[in-house]
Order: C-alpha cells, then sequence, then structure tokens
C-alpha cells in the first residue's frame, strides 16, 4: 500500500458515516500541521477536514499553522482561550505550558513505534483528563511522526562522533539526551531548521525521516543517524466548550471520524519512514520519496545502551522533578502508564 492509499484510503467512509442530521452549522476554525509536512498535512489531514466541512452541521475553516503565523509552542493556550476550535498540536514543543503531556514522549524511552504505541495507549485515558482540567480542550487523536533521527553535517560514525555538534530538537527531553551525548541542543520549528542546518547554525537536526524528505534537508546535509531519539508525538485537540456544544449523536460520530484520522497516521508513521530512509540514503528500495545519497551511520546495540542510560540517570529525573511542581501525581501516573508500557520507573 502506498503513503497516498493510506493517507486517503479513510476519506470516502468518513463521508459516509459523517452525513450527520440537519442541524445548525457549527464553524470549526482549524489550525493544522506545518505545511511542510506535505504527506499529513495534503493528503491527510486537509481531505479529512475538507469531509468535516461537507457535512450539514459544520463549517471548518482550515490552515497549516505556518500559513497563519501560529507558533507551535502557543497550541495549548491558543485552544483554551478558544482562538481556534481544532489545533494538531506538536506536543512536545507544547509542554512548556505542561510538563506532564511530554511524558508521552519522553526521548530515549521507546526503543521501537510498537513500544512508542503502546505507551500512547497507555496513558491516553490520563492525557485527555488532565487536558480538560488545564486547558479546557478535548484530546480527538494521538499518533506520532515516526522515529526522530538525526540528519548530520560532518564526519559522523556513531553516537560518540555528535560530541561538539549543534543539534536541532524541539523538546526538553530531547535537549537533555543531546547534552549528554555531548552535543549542544539548539532548539528551533521545523520550518526554520533547512536555513539553519545550510547556514552551520546547527550542525544536525533531529526530525522523522520523512519529514526531513519533505522538507528537502538532504540537500543541506550529508549524513543520515538511525536511531530514534523520540517519535515527535502529536494530537489533535478540540476547544471544550465547542465539543459540549455538539449533541451525544455528534460528539459519538465525530469521535469515530477522528479515531479514523488517528489510524491513518499510525499508518503513515509506520510505512512512510521506512521508504524515506532508503530515499534519504540513495538505497534502490526508494519508491515514495524524492531520492538523495546521503551516507548512513552504522547504530550498534552500545549507542541504544548508551541512550537508555542517560535517560535513566538524566532524562527521568529532571521530567519527574518539573513535571511535579505542577502536578503531584505526575510520577505516579507516569509510571503506571507510560512506564509500566515501557519497563522503565521514575525512583
Amino acid at each position: 500500500m502506498t503513503p497516498k492509499q493510506i493517507a486517503l484510503g479513510g476519506t470516502l467512509a468518513t463521508g459516509l458515516l459523517l452525513g450527520g442530521l440537519a442541524q445548525a452549522e457549527t464553524m470549526l476554525r482549524t489550525v493544522g500541521n506545518f505545511s511542510g509536512n506535505k504527506l499529513h498535512v495534503e493528503e491527510v489531514e486537509r481531505p479529512f477536514f475538507n469531509e468535516l466541512d461537507a457535512r450539514d452541521d459544520l463549517a471548518v475553516v482550515y490552515n497549516p499553522m505556518d500559513a497563519i503565523g501560529v507558533e507551535a509552542a502557543d497550541a495549548l493556550r491558543l485552544i483554551r482561550s478558544g482562538a481556534f476550535d481544532v489545533m494538531s498540536v506538536q506536543i512536545g514543543m507544547a509542554s512548556r505550558d505542561e510538563p506532564f503531556f511530554e511524558g508521552i514522549d519522553l526521548a530515549g524511552v521507546s526503543p521501537s513505534l510498537d513500544a512508542q504505541r503502546e505507551a500512547v495507549d497507555a496513558v491516553r485515558e490520563a492525557f485527555d483528563a488532565r487536558l480538560q482540567e488545564r486547558f479546557n480542550a478535548k484530546l480527538m487523536t494521538l499518533w506520532p511522526f515516526g522515529p526522530q533521527m538525526m540528519f548530520c553535517n560532518g564526519d559522523i560514525d556513531g553516537v560518540q562522533d555528535l560530541a561538539g555538534k549543534k543539534v536541532r530538537v524541539f523538546t526538553p527531553s530531547m535537549s537533555r539526551l543531546v547534552e549528554g551525548l555531548g552535543a549542544t541542543p539548539v532548539t528551533l520549528q521545523f520550518s526554520e531548521v533547512y536555513l539553519a542546518l545550510q547556514r552551520g547554525v546547527a550542525d544536525c537536526g533531529v526530525t522523522a525521516p520523512s519529514a526531513g524528505n519533505n522538507g528537502k534537508w538532504p540537500e543541506v546535509t550529508d549524513t543520515f543517524v538511525p536511531l530514534p531519539l523520540a517519535y515527535s508525538v502529536q494530537g489533535h485537540f478540540m476547544n471544550l466548550d465547542t465539543w459540549n456544544g455538539f449533541s451525544e449523536a455528534q460528539q459519538q460520530e465525530l469521535t469515530e471520524a477522528f479515531a479514523r484520522l488517528e489510524a491513518q497516521m499510525w499508518g503513515l508513521a509506520s510505512e512512510v519512514n521506512d521508504d524515506a530512509i532508503a530515499c534519504n540514503t540513495g538505497q534502490e528500495s526508494c519508491t515514495n520519496h524524492e531520492a538523495y545519497d546521503m551516507e548512513l551511520v552504522e547504530i550498534d546495540p552500545s549507542s541504544r545502551e548508551l541512550v537508555e542510560q542517560i535517560t535513566s540517570e538524566a532524562v527521568l529525573p529532571v521530567w519527574a522533578e518539573t513535571c511535579s511542581q505542577q502536578y503531584d501525581d505526575c510520577a505516579a501516573v507516569w509510571n503506571r502508564t507510560v512506564g509500566e508500557a515501557s519497563g522503565l520507573s521514575i525512583q
């Protein structure tokens, strides 16, 4: 199945399900993901929200966040204030307003996409409850862009060669992990990274293989480091007042529709990124991304062991301390959800 088939597979079913009864039209002011993430925006989000707009009871205005000047870090405050009704939220970048949310995707915790999915499913209910309490928002989807790997410049044979490099990151825990590897974290929005890599402001950039390919990062980098640091978990949140304005039947229909949107996004994460790695590194199996010729670094087991050590010693304790300052039960909730799913614990 091609990425486009994965992306578009649910749209007709969505339209058939969401016939809706003739009711007063509700406007959904919707902020999507970064426009540079073309597969997610143009082949999944936009068709999905167009289908919602076709309902008799909804009118949807959809824009990618960078098209209207929205900063990813401001998403939680914007959805709480009601400035927008639905937002695609890069959770790690918005977590400065609620550290607990970063716990869903702490750098170094999950060694694989399957493990990340177990963690997401385990914490979903607690996440939604906290989101409603703190930000007057309803959780509609949770999904990953995929394994967050490094596009770099310079001679790199392994993670030990990252020492001294300036590495673009986008979450606090990723900053701590990168520091543990001897590198210097540089926090940048996705749309800023290409120029930063081109001009040497950053030596490496962390993102999903597909996102980096779509953003043309291989044009300004030469070495691909396939070590997953995190998974860039995203969510679609709806303002709770908007949600509560729907009837029970509408809520059920929307819940089912957004569940299909989430499934499409998980499908992209699992299917698309392997092809993107092949294309980034000039392999013959490259099919659905632009082909480049980056050097592929071989990652040995010791690199993963080092990441796990840094995570246990520097990422988890610091995150738990920060989170507990706002949320007394933070560590306890994390241990019985994400921690239990991952086999880790905060002492």
